[in-house]
């Protein structure tokens, strides 16, 4: 390697470790946002002088309303994001969902409550939607689950976050204190990402800006090839996705692309493989704590296995994520969602607590482990004009099943069912999310050679080698 390419690619990994850091912190915050809720949804059950009388089917319902706004946002966010550009989108959304919840903590009734919810939920959506598409073009080809895997598990650390903070804060501040903790990206984040986060060089490549495109490109030393890791292929080989075009051979952005031949069913399947696994995600992290309350388990035990359930998406979605880059995400996110199906029917039975535990903490893995893998797949999927679109559609689509979740278990404990019930019914959620996975088409197998541990596209010449 001469001097200028060792000089460029120190410069693109700096670049790639600022613009992860800044994303996963976004995205952990986002999580925390999402998770908070079901942090104190017990103690709102409980004391109506906080925003009024409240019972589990309203509390359910309410917990829905960020979910409603995350899909507004996320869709929102794939009808503009590949026309405005991922920088500006990150930075939008972040000083938006800040506000959102500082505003929250303030609320004192439940209208408000829902209405603050709502639109805090609009900058979670846009956020997570658009973290996907930045992966994507940042990431080095070959290793794009990985890194996908370790932004997205800021969703789940975050939600290990508010659960950590739920028990070490119990006595020290209410409900209130919790919300306006997630505030602080206002005043943490926000300058970081301004000073760090670079726009994309393919964006602007595929928005026509080719002369900013190769100086943004020189700069970061992010190159301006949309190679992909394949699906089935194995490191060491990138695929490349089909181009999106009408039938006059014109290359279509957002979601116009989503519809012609090569996407159009994917894009179905693909949006009811997020649809299960949000469904699981925020069912889970809305009422486990309140299902296992129920079971006989104090307040503390009830937040330990919320704690136990996104620890387990953290670490399993990063491992499964190695193996997504090896083996393609198809085949490792239709195993865990199994996964997520075996263990909530562990909960079924009367195990002893560590064993429950242990299970709880593998149904994370299966629910938002899987969901991360999936932003993974959907990022890699499609072509760079396409791309914000496609992770919009998966996150907006999807969250149509976030805010069943919390309705189904809001239903289910007002109807006074056993717990094996719930656990049951998102069982065979995930087993449906599995099934669905096998039916995606793989790409046709257009692929280049990747320089080993690098991720990097090699030159015709250096294929021929």
């Amino acid at each position: 390697m001469n001097a200028l390419a060792a000089s460029t690619d120190a410069t693109r990994k700096k670049t790639v470790r600022w613009v992860m850091a800044v994303a996963a912190a976004a995205l952990l915050f986002d999580g925390y946002d999402l998770v908070v809720y079901g942090t104190v949804v017990s103690s709102l059950l409980r004391d109506p002088s906080q925003i009024g009388a409240l019972d589990a089917a309203q509390a359910g319902v309410l917990g829905s309303y960020a979910l409603l706004g995350v899909m507004v946002g996320a869709l929102t966010a794939g009808a503009v994001g590949d026309f405005l550009g991922r920088r500006k989108l990150m930075l939008i959304n972040i000083v938006w969902f800040s506000l959102g919840m500082a505003l929250t903590a303030m609320a004192t009734s439940v209208q408000a409550f829902g209405l603050l919810r709502f639109l805090t939920g609009i900058g979670v959506g846009a956020l997570v939607a658009t973290a996907g598409a930045v992966v994507a073009e940042f990431a080095p080809a070959g290793r794009r689950n990985f890194y996908n895997a370790l932004v997205y598990s800021g969703v789940p650390a975050g939600g290990l976050l508010a659960s950590l903070l739920a028990i070490v804060l119990g006595g020290v501040t209410d409900w209130r204190g919790l919300f306006m903790i997630g505030a602080l990206p206002l005043v943490i984040l926000f300058p970081l990402a301004y000073l760090k986060l670079p726009e994309s060089p393919r964006w602007l490549l595929a928005r026509g800006r080719t002369a900013e495109a190769h100086v943004l490109s020189v700069k970061t030393g992010v190159p301006l090839e949309d190679g992909k890791a394949a699906s089935g292929t194995g490191a060491g080989v990138v695929a490349l996705p089909p181009a999106a075009v009408n039938k006059a051979g014109r290359p279509l952005t957002g979601f116009a692309a989503l519809a012609t031949g090569n996407y159009r069913t994917p894009t179905v399947l693909l949006g009811l493989m997020s649809f299960c696994g949000l469904l699981l995600t925020y069912g889970l992290n809305t009422w486990l704590p309140e299902i296992m309350g129920q079971h006989g388990y104090g307040k503390t035990y009830s937040l330990t296995f919320l704690l136990a359930l996104n620890a387990g998406a953290v670490v399993g979605g990063l491992l499964a994520s190695r193996s997504a880059d090896w083996f393609g995400p198809r085949a490792v996110v239709a195993t865990t969602f199994v996964i997520a199906a075996v263990s909530l029917v562990l909960l079924t039975f009367d195990f002893p607590l560590p064993v429950l535990l242990i299970a709880v903490a593998f149904a994370g893995v299966g629910s938002l482990g899987t969901q991360v893998l999936i932003y993974g797949f959907v990022s890699n999927y499609y072509p760079t004009p396409a791309r914000a679109a496609g992770v919009a559609w998966c996150a907006g689509f999807g969250r149509l099943g976030g805010i069943l979740g919390p309705l189904v278990g809001g239903f289910l404990i007002s109807a006074k069912a056993p717990s094996s019930v719930a656990f049951v019914v998102f069982a065979a959620v995930a087993l449906a999310g599995g099934v669905v996975t096998f039916f995606v088409r793989r790409h046709p197998s257009t692929a280049e050679p990747v320089q080993p541990g690098s991720g990097e596209v090699l030159a015709p010449a250096a294929q021929a080698g």
